[in-house]
């Protein structure tokens, strides 16, 4: 299963690179938290993403640390047994929200027909590791006793997520197996970050001039742990975890311009060598964060391909 990147970019890539560059926008590492997620919330404006679900709705729930907001995406199918997509996005555990990857979820649920429940998990550094992941685990539980009341089977959840929100939905997966606790049908995993990144050739390869750089990642990092043994916790980073058997099928989606490739990769060869079956799609000439550019000038046909493709497995194993 190994990956790699191609000689260049996809042309709509480079483009999006390109305008990226010439808006000469400081990188998340040159701001304040707060300053960051204002500039990401900007960065994602502007693209309307021309889908028109039965109804979406903000909610609160139970939280770990008080109320809990989410977002439900209803598509308007048929049916009291569907399948449902629990999402957490993605950010760097510091950055994103329910606005930030409502394009994400309003596609994945229309293209599926299952709903989409999206969470706003809390932030780091304010709410540093394991707030986040104990939000997503009540959100879990949330969705196992809820499910009926959105006309869905509680036996058949998805966790689902991209970057950090993927690495939340594997360690979430990962905390429900060790708990014996609700019961999860399959992880969809979008350019996990699931390891020690360091360690990958992809991490120097894309270094910088990718979209995510070096520097981000380092300063994603300072802010979501608050201690150093941290960084071991394998709720934190489970591909670390001794033994991955027992947990969901997967689908792993990896980019080959993207510093996390060869982690989401390596963490796909780990399901699959622990008995897990596992789906890997490598897209080789495009960056991290393709799979939300769904709409406006930012718009990739590379993922509406991984949307398709992501809809298809879970289809295939849900089904």
């Amino acid at each position: 299963m190994t990956v790699s990147r191609a000689s260049e970019p996809h042309p709509d890539v480079q483009e999006f690179l390109e305008l990226y560059d010439s808006l000469d926008t400081p990188s998340f590492s040159e701001l304040s938290p707060p300053e960051a997620r204002r500039a990401f919330e900007r960065l994602q404006a502007g693209g309307d993403p021309r889908i028109e679900l039965a109804s979406v709705e903000d909610r609160t729930i139970d939280g770990p640390g008080g109320d809990l907001p989410i977002r439900v995406y209803e598509p308007g199918t048929d049916g009291s047994n569907r399948p449902l997509v629990v999402y957490f996005h993605g950010g760097g555990w510091v950055i994103g929200s329910i606005e930030t990857h409502d394009a994400t979820c309003r596609k994945l649920a229309a293209e599926s027909g299952y709903p989409v429940v999206s969470v706003e998990y809390r932030l780091a550094p304010e709410h540093p590791f394991p707030a986040g992941l104990r939000d997503c685990y009540a959100a879990l539980e949330w969705a196992g006793s809820a499910a009926p009341e959105l006309d869905a089977d509680p036996d058949r959840i998805v966790l689902a997520g991209d970057s950090a929100g993927g690495n939340l939905a594997a360690a979430t997966a990962l905390l429900a197996r060790d708990r014996d606790g609700p019961d999860i049908a399959y992880q969809l995993l979008v350019y996990p970050s699931t390891g020690n990144v360091l360690e990958t050739d992809a991490y120097e390869e894309n270094a910088d001039g990718y979209f995510l750089t070096e520097d981000d990642m380092a300063w994603f990092r300072t802010n979501y742990f608050e201690r150093e043994i941290d960084e071991g916790n394998v709720y934190a980073l489970p591909r670390l975890a001794h033994d991955l058997s027992g947990l969901p099928p997967a689908t792993v989606i990896t980019a080959g311009f993207d510093p996390l490739r060869d982690d989401g990769a390596a963490y796909a060869r780990r399901l699959a060598d622990d008995g897990v079956p596992v789906s890997h799609h490598h897209y080789d000439d495009v960056i991290h964060g393709f799979f939300g550019m769904l709409a406006g000038p930012a718009e990739l046909e590379r993922a509406h391909e991984a949307h398709d493709d992501a809809v298809a497995d879970l289809r295939d194993a849900l089904e």
